[in-house]
Formats: structure tokens, C-alpha cells, sequence
């Protein structure tokens, strides 16, 4: 490790390196302070927006949840119907730019110097990508968005007035199983591969380079220095961090709001549990206590031995499934999905004169705002345990490696759940809410309640993972860019991030923190546009040292 500066606490380069040459310094704007006996070290002014800001939202969706309810009802599918070619058109673009480096002579630029060596193995490396990037979605979709769209698919096209009323990808494929199976699985990788990934890359890229290589604060923000120069410390860099924080606070949100309802779904079905909006606010209330004293243990003491602990029970459960399920057909849909994924990927990329709305807009356009809301969240988390890396080998691992083992999950959960439904006639989980249907899929094999009792556990700790690592990166960018700001800092952060969860179920359910979720991911999307052409510069200047 290069030697540390105080004021920080982020490694210098090591080796040749294009420093940016900058009059700021890390903390000038920060309002040191002590409040009873608690120091706080806060970015004026982006603590202080972000912070007051979040507070009233909680406060309004509280008292005021009819009102909320239906301004959130009607923004989800006003901002998904008028900007779906806008998110499908700049997830392509994300996905092309990071190919091309990999295959560019921007490849071999290292991060942290010409000279750095990674501060992670391989196996803690990526444990810690996928708890933070993708854990509670995986366990909540793993088996509904398969058995979905092909469901939907196998039904094929319904229409009323002209127009398509069904939720099936592309053109469907009705009555056709093996081709419904198909188009089912490629519908679903698209939203779990490449598109994602390039998103939490670029974001990641940028972060790493310009704080590893170039000196600057680890905050959204430096990653504009090419574009804006020292405007990026006035107003221009505060509405950019700010920005960040609002759409990795209802990211998260939503993500955890995902999680309690499964959480409370299953342990409905083990232990009889009422399902509701009360038991899922004292879930989050619980699990959300959990991650605070995640959140006191710090980095190495708390994402990492959960993150650890969370993918080996992850992969027990996943070998369990291949095992016990039909093994032979699995593996052979595995890469039949792979061959459908790439042979669909255009045709379900296509921004504009798209029949199947539905399907673009109420699923892509919507995921792909909420990978986007979590990019700063999961890109900065990724930056931070990434260093020592080329540029080639961080983003293969970061793009590729991942879509490769989302696939294996979607092919076994999902496609276990459709071989029950076409080889023995089971319907209870293509009949099950979404929630459920993990849980139903898991109840046709052996050990179902120690199985499902597994996936809410996993559904438990991958909350708090996720809740851990983005109470850092909030409490990171409010703090200046310093990494190690006082810890009150973070359980503030942790607190509310729990708190808006739970005011918007309260206000509206999951419509209403999928609405947020778009919202704060539609400005976002620019950003993370205007982060490919910084990125392009800063490597630019940065190639002559390596």
C-alpha cells in the first residue's frame, strides 16, 4: 500500500501518474464540528441540501400519504412512457463505450499508478461486487422475472383499440414453449447483463481514475474535472454530488423495500408472519439495525465478512438447486440462454418504434433507471476496492464475469421454476405474486423449509450489505470526498436511508418508491453520459505513463 495522506485518507499514486494540478483541498468547504459527543466533518453545502432535503421528503410522505400515494401513482408511468428511449438509448451507449476500452490501448493503464499492485484478492474482490451490485434483486427476480416473461410470452400478443395490452418481450411466441422458454430468458439476462454492468463500470472507471491516479477527492463530482475544470468545486460540483445522493438514497430504497416484502413474504409462509405494511416497516426497522452496527465495524469488519459470509451461502443454495433440480436441463438452458441472450440483445436494445411497450417500458426503462440510481452508490463502492487494477482487467471483471454468473442464477432459479411448470403441470408459481415465487419454487423440492428459511437470510444480510456500503459511499460524497469522516456521520446516513424506505411504502407501496427511483435516475442518466467523455479525456492524458 503507498503511504496514506491525513487529510484523505486516500492512497497517493504509485509509480508515474498525470496528477491533476488543482488549488482545491480535500475539506475546505467541510464544517467541522461537535455535536454533544459526536463530530461531525460535513460538506457545506451538500451535506446540509441533501440531508434537510431527505428529512422533509420522510416528513411529507408521512403525514401526508393519500397526497403522496397519488403523485407517485401517476409519475411512474408519465416519466417511463415519455423517457424510455432515452434510458434504452443511453444503456447501449454504456455498454459500447466499455467494450471499446477493453479493447483500446487505454486497456493497460493501471489504477492507482503505473506501479500499483490490487489491495484485494480475486475471491474478496468479487464477493464484495456482487453483495453490493445486485444481491436482494437477484433473490427477488431470480425466479419471478424468468417464469414472468415466459408466461407472458407463452400467451402471446393481446391487443385493445390498435394497441398491445399484453407484457410479452419483442413479438412473443404463443403457444410455443421451447421458444417462449427462449425468449423468456433472453428478456430477463438483458436486464441482468452487459446494460448493468457498463452502467456501475463507468461509474466506477471514472471514480477510480481520477482519485487512484490523478489526486482528487473520492466524490462524483472530480470525475468532471476534465469537462468543467475548477467549476467543479462551486455550485456545478455540489448539484452534481447532490444529484448523486438523491438517487442512491431512493435506489436504495427500493431495493430495500424489495427486500422487505420478501423477507415478509417468506417468513409468512414459515412461520405465519402477517404480511402488511406494518410488518415490512418493522422489518426494515430490524434489519436496518443490523447494518448500523455493520456500519460501526467499518469496510474490512462489515461489508466484507458479510459480503463473504452472504455469497458462500448464496452459492450453496445455487449448487443445492442444480443438484436436487433438473440438473441436465439446467445446464443445457444455461447456454442456451447465453446463444438467446446475444441473438435477442439488439432487438430488445432498440430505443424507439418498440410494440412491446409494456415490456420496454414498464420493465427496461425502469431497471435501467434504477441501475442507474444505484451506479454512484455501487460505482464508488467498486472504486474503493478496485485499486491496483488495469483498466482491461477491471472492466472484464466488473462487465463480464458478472453477467456470466447472473446467468447461471437466472438459468437455474428461473429455469427450475418453468421445468416444474412444463414437465409436471405445476402452476402455483407462475400463479404466485412476485415475491412468492421463490419461495413457491423452493416448496417442490427437498428440505423447502430450510431451503427458503436460507433465502431469507440471504434476502436479510443482502439488505444489510447493501445498506452498509451505501451509508459509505453517502456519508463519502457529503463528507467532501473524505473517506474517513466520523462514524455518527454514516448511522445518520444508514438511519434515514431505512426511513425513506419506509415512507414511501407507507406512501404509496412499491409504485411509489419505483416513481423515485425513475425520477432521480432520468437526471442521473446524464450525468453518467457526460462521465464517458471525461473518462475518454482523463485516460487520454493518462496513457503516456503506462
Amino acid at each position: 500500500m503507498a503511504d496514506t495522506s491525513n487529510d484523505q485518507g486516500i492512497p497517493n499514486p504509485e509509480g508515474a501518474s498525470e496528477l491533476i494540478d488543482t488549488q482545491y483541498e480535500i475539506g475546505q468547504d467541510n464544517i467541522e464540528t461537535q455535536v454533544g459527543p459526536f463530530g461531525l466533518d460535513i460538506h457545506n453545502p451538500v451535506f446540509l441540501i441533501s440531508g434537510l432535503s431527505i428529512v422533509a421528503f420522510v416528513f411529507y410522505a408521512l403525514a401526508l400519504p393519500e397526497q403522496a400515494e397519488s403523485i407517485f401513482g401517476a409519475l411512474r408511468p408519465w416519466l417511463t412512457s415519455n423517457f424510455d428511449w432515452f434510458f434504452l438509448g443511453a444503456g447501449n451507449i454504456f455498454v459500447i463505450f466499455c467494450l471499446f476500452l477493453i479493447i483500446s490501448p487505454y486497456g493497460k493503464i493501471r489504477l492507482g499508478g503505473a506501479e500499483a499492485t490490487p489491495d484485494y484478492s480475486y475471491p474478496g474482490w468479487f464477493a464484495m461486487l456482487f453483495a453490493a451490485g445486485m444481491g436482494i434483486g437477484l433473490m427477488f427476480y431470480g425466479v419471478s422475472e424468468p417464469m414472468s416473461h415466459f408466461s407472458t410470452s407463452l400467451g402471446g400478443i393481446s391487443e385493445e383499440g390498435g394497441v398491445r395490452t399484453d407484457w410479452a418481450p419483442l413479438g412473443a411466441a404463443a403457444g410455443d414453449q421451447a421458444a417462449s422458454v427462449s425468449l423468456g430468458m433472453a428478456a430477463t439476462i438483458y436486464h441482468w447483463g452487459l446494460h448493468p454492468w457498463g452502467m456501475y463500470a463507468v461509474v466506477a472507471l471514472a471514480l477510480a481514475l481520477f482519485t487512484y491516479n490523478k489526486g482528487l477527492p473520492l466524490t462524483i463530482r472530480s470525475a468532471f474535472y476534465p469537462i468543467f475544470g475548477e467549476r467543479v468545486w462551486g455550485w456545478t460540483g455540489h448539484i452534481i454530488d447532490i444529484l448523486a445522493v438523491f438517487a442512491t438514497l431512493f435506489g436504495l430504497a427500493t431495493s430495500l423495500g424489495y427486500g422487505a416484502t420478501q423477507a415478509n413474504a417468506g417468513l409468512n409462509l414459515l412461520f405465519g408472519l402477517p404480511v402488511g405494511t406494518t410488518s415490512e416497516v418493522l422489518l426494515i426497522t430490524g434489519i436496518t439495525a443490523i447494518a448500523l452496527v455493520s456500519v460501526v465495524r467499518g469496510l474490512d469488519g462489515g461489508v466484507k465478512v458479510l459480503s463473504e459470509i452472504n455469497m458462500g451461502l448464496a452459492f450453496l443454495l445455487l449448487i443445492f438447486v442444480l443438484i436436487v433440480g433438473p440438473t441436465a436441463a439446467l445446464l443445457a438452458l444455461f447456454w442456451d440462454s447465453i446463444v438467446s441472450y446475444f441473438a435477442n440483445l439488439v432487438p430488445l436494445s432498440i430505443p424507439f418504434g418498440r410494440e412491446d411497450a409494456n415490456y420496454s417500458q414498464g420493465w427496461t426503462a425502469f431497471y435501467w433507471a434504477w441501475w442507474i440510481s444505484w451506479s454512484p452508490f455501487v460505482g464508488m463502492f467498486i472504486a474503493r476496492v478496485s485499486r491496483g487494477r488495469t483498466v482491461r482487467e477491471f472492466i472484464i471483471c466488473v462487465l463480464l464475469i458478472p453477467t456470466f454468473v447472473c446467468v447461471l442464477w437466472m438459468s437455474v432459479f428461473g429455469g427450475t421454476a418453468i421445468t416444474q411448470f412444463i414437465n409436471d403441470g405445476v402452476t402455483a408459481v407462475k400463479d404466485a405474486p412476485l415475491e412468492l415465487k421463490l419461495f413457491e419454487m423452493l416448496a417442490e423440492l427437498p428440505l423447502a423449509g430450510i431451503t427458503s428459511f436460507i433465502g431469507i437470510i440471504l434476502v436479510v444480510v443482502f439488505f444489510v450489505t447493501s445498506s452498509d456500503s451505501g451509508s459509505l459511499v453517502i456519508d463519502t460524497i457529503t463528507a467532501g470526498g473524505k473517506v474517513d469522516a466520523p462514524v455518527p456521520q454514516r448511522v445518520f446516513w444508514c438511519i434515514f436511508e431505512g426511513a425513506v424506505a419506509i415512507a414511501l411504502l407507507i406512501g404509496g407501496g412499491l409504485a411509489s418508491l419505483q416513481a423515485m427511483v425513475i425520477s432521480t435516475g432520468l437526471p442521473f442518466t446524464l450525468v453518467l453520459l457526460l462521465m464517458c467523455w471525461s473518462i475518454w479525456r482523463g485516460l487520454k492524458a493518462e496513457r503516456k505513463h503506462h
